[in-house]
């Protein structure tokens, strides 16, 4: 059984954790955490909205900070506030515009292609090395290279 204190402590770190995900130093990747997150003009919801977003996951690149809000940049380049409480730090990316891309067995270009993915289709990343990612779109994992998606950096490192 934990201690008066010992449950103190970890009821400190629990709450902590949030706030400092919220927290970070711009320019950072997040994704939409709701099936509905308006995108405004300014930093307030007295501010017009500008874009609705429907599509969870998607991944947004946080590019300023104001308190409870977040000037964000979308795939398309759209940019806009969004509240913080409609944001997530799980890393998700999107394939970029053109033909389908192959979704490999493993990290490599001779690696056999398990499947193609389509342009628009959105994925969680589970890691990224060497200009590729594991990235499960759906049920399916597999390796995609960084220059095929949008939500990582080309030589960017990321282990979830």
């Amino acid at each position: 059984m934990l201690g008066r204190g010992a449950l103190t402590a970890l009821l400190i770190v629990a709450a902590a954790a949030p706030v400092a995900a919220q927290e970070k130093k711009p320019p950072y990747w997040a994704s939409i955490a709701s099936g509905e997150a308006m995108m405004r003009t300014g930093p307030g919801r007295n501010y017009p909205g500008t874009w609705l977003y429907k599509r969870r996951d998607l991944p947004v690149r946080v590019l300023k900070l104001y308190p409870n809000w977040r000037l964000i940049e979308d795939p398309d380049g759209a940019r806009g506030w969004m509240l913080v409480t409609l944001l997530s730090d799980r890393r998700t990316a999107i394939v970029k515009k053109g033909d389908p891309r192959p979704v490999r067995t493993d990290a490599s270009d001779s690696a056999r292609a398990r499947y193609l993915a389509e342009a628009g289709a959105i994925g969680r990343i589970d890691h990224c090395s060497g200009g590729w990612c594991e990235v499960e779109f759906g049920k399916r994992k597999g390796y995609i290279k960084t220059s095929d998606i949008w939500g990582v950096g080309e030589d960017e490192a990321v282990d979830n």
